[in-house]
């Protein structure tokens, strides 16, 4: 009997897997991520804005963030409409169980509430995938769809014992791409609930936007699908997303790291609020751009005192 899902461990599968596990484990990294609530928010966005923009969502970053701050926006009535649905579906991550086909029906139906009439119900016709006139991947009968769903949640929750949730959670992605089980927003929702799997395992994992980075690699993340279609396995897919899932710890470890920095100038100006540049540069070991541009970030999050910039601003160096 095949093995389902069809899949194998491969080398580089555990060298992702290694490295990640490697970075994560160092908590001293993700400490900034607690402590600013407006850097949690921001990664969010950041997740928003590249999920819909996979699927030609219009809207800037800059446009999804004024949606979700409640704020007027110019844009197509669809497009707002989807980010309205992205900001409430994840905030949900955090009381969803993953590992449930009826939670998941829930989400889809928020993601595409007022946009699709069959929200958050499984298709009941066939599904394609073309480029241009050229039919490249068609999606199993409707007719099998709720079999293959209860299938896929059925091995998870038994594997979710024994196989890691970084390699799960790619599995998932891959085998719900392949089902297409709703009419609209399978992309996105795939995208999300690799997410919710991953956030019920490590929590730092609900502001990691990995889907930021799938977007930097969307040509890639395309082509790995449509090989493990014609493979009739999701080991290429598996091993680029794990890829993924690295470089988006990479950059969360940066800007953690840039927190940390940002703390330590705050705790400087606390205790001495005449303090300037130079000297703050002098005891963290900063270059003069890197102060200034920490100083500005700091600025934009409004976490130092206008007075306290403008002295800061105009110290001599």
């Amino acid at each position: 009997m095949e093995k389902y899902p069809p899949y194998s461990i491969t080398d580089k599968m555990l060298n992702y897997v290694s490295s990640i596990m490697e970075k994560i484990g160092e908590a001293k990294y993700f400490e900034g991520i607690n402590k600013y609530p407006e850097l949690r928010k921001k990664t969010r966005i950041k997740s928003i804005h590249s999920s819909l923009a996979i699927e030609n969502n219009q809207l800037s970053l800059f446009q999804v963030e004024a949606v979700i701050n409640g704020k007027a926006v110019i844009g197509e009535q669809k497009d707002i409409q989807e980010v309205k649905n992205a900001y409430k579906a994840y905030e949900k991550i955090d009381n969803i169980n993953p590992y449930s086909v009826g939670d998941l029906k829930k989400v889809q139906g928020i993601l595409t509430f007022a946009i699709e009439d069959d929200s958050g119900k499984f298709r009941n016709h066939g599904e394609a995938v073309y480029d241009g006139d050229i039919q490249i991947f068609m999606a199993p009968p409707h007719r099998m769809v709720p079999t293959l769903m209860d299938n896929l949640f059925n091995w998870m929750n038994k594997a979710k014992e024994n196989v890691n949730p970084l390699i799960l959670s790619s599995i998932f992605h891959y085998e719900f791409v392949f089902i297409h089980p709703f009419s609209d927003g399978n992309g996105k929702t795939a995208r999300l609930w690799q997410t919710a799997i991953l956030a019920h395992w490590k929590d730092l994992f609900k502001y990691i936007p990995i889907e930021s980075i799938i977007r930097k690699h969307q040509e890639e993340y395309y082509i790995a699908i449509q090989n493990c279609n014609n493979a009739g396995n999701s080991n290429e897919f598996i091993e680029f997303i794990l890829k993924i899932i690295d470089e988006a710890v990479d950059g969360m470890i940066l800007i953690s790291n840039q927190e940390t920095t940002q703390e330590k100038i705050i705790n400087l100006i606390k205790k001495n609020p005449s303090i300037t540049q130079v000297e703050i540069a002098k005891l963290l070991d900063i270059t003069r751009d890197g102060i200034s541009y920490n100083i500005k970030t700091l600025k934009e999050k409004e976490l130092l005192k206008e007075m306290v910039l403008l002295k800061m601003e105009f110290g001599k160096y």
